[in-house]
């Protein structure tokens, strides 16, 4: 890369701006991040990894994710990110990448995307600033784009759009650094993990700890929906479930176990998340 050039995450916000329309954003929007705070990759706990690393990363560097796992040169998200940026990031290093959340137009107290995780970062103001937006979802290949001086035709959209309530997020992609101590609000937690590990490991953050109203799905009420990811997930939750009922930490232990297909456990919280409010 020459020299002269500015930095990826410059070129890329520029690039996307050229491509955006509509008015500025409300600036008390904020953008959330979700995750598994209780799923273990290279070793360690991914709230513990957050705490020891005090940063915020993409599954370019940590190679785990909540959707699909094609964060490598060549792969689906690396030409997604080549198509939305311009180019910006192709030469550029994993640790340089956008982290991804979703606009939280909506005002959800659980979060813009919940089917990336029971928990999320609550990014502060500044991270609007430094992100861009696109509707539908990057692996859909959209054309509609915005920013936050011209995103407000994205919220018009997606409002209009009304679709599955797992799929109702603008998502948003941070460029540079998200650091805990600076760039977060607040962590928020299913109060699932009230008392355990993950709750002791979320009060050593420098943000704020703060809870939503949980997920938390009867057996009956989950065989109920069947056909929404499939029988199969249907009996494997009631499998996990404990005395008639599944949460999020049950499904976290699951997937500890090592026992399972982590896109079977992964059906199985769309499950959860969606009708267990």
């Amino acid at each position: 890369m020459s020299a002269d050039l500015p930095p990826a995450r410059t070129r890329a916000l520029a690039h996307v701006a050229s491509l955006s329309a509509g008015g500025p954003l409300d600036p008390s929007l904020r953008v959330t991040s979700h995750f598994h705070p209780d799923r273990v990759g290279g070793g360690r706990m991914v709230l513990k990894r957050l705490a020891e690393d005090g940063v915020y990363v993409s599954q370019f560097v940590t190679g785990t994710s909540n959707g699909g796992l094609t964060a490598h040169p060549g792969g689906d998200r690396w030409r997604w990110e080549s198509r939305i940026f311009g180019g910006a990031y192709d030469d550029a290093s994993a640790h340089e990448r956008p982290v991804y959340g979703a606009l939280d137009f909506r005002r959800s107290p659980y979060g813009a995307a919940p089917r990336f995780g029971s928990a999320h970062l609550r990014l502060g103001s500044g991270a609007l600033a430094r992100a861009t937006f696109c509707y539908p979802d990057s692996f859909l290949e959209p054309c509609d784009f915005g920013v936050a001086a011209a995103g407000s035709r994205l919220v018009a959209l997606a409002e209009a759009a009304r679709p599955d309530a797992l799929d109702d997020y603008i998502e948003a992609q941070v460029h540079g650094p998200v650091r805990l101590d600076r760039d977060v609000e607040a962590l928020v937690l299913d109060p699932c993990f009230r008392g355990t590990e993950v709750e002791e490991t979320a009060r050593t953050l420098p943000c704020r700890v703060e809870w939503h109203g949980g997920y938390r799905l009867s057996v009956a009420e989950l065989r109920r929906h069947s056909g929404y990811r499939g029988p199969e997930y249907v009996e494997l939750g009631a499998a996990l479930a404990v005395g008639g009922f599944l949460d999020a930490r049950m499904i976290g232990e699951a997937a500890r176990t090592g026992r399972h297909d982590p896109q079977d456990l992964k059906r199985v919280w769309h499950c959860l998340a969606r009708f267990g409010r």
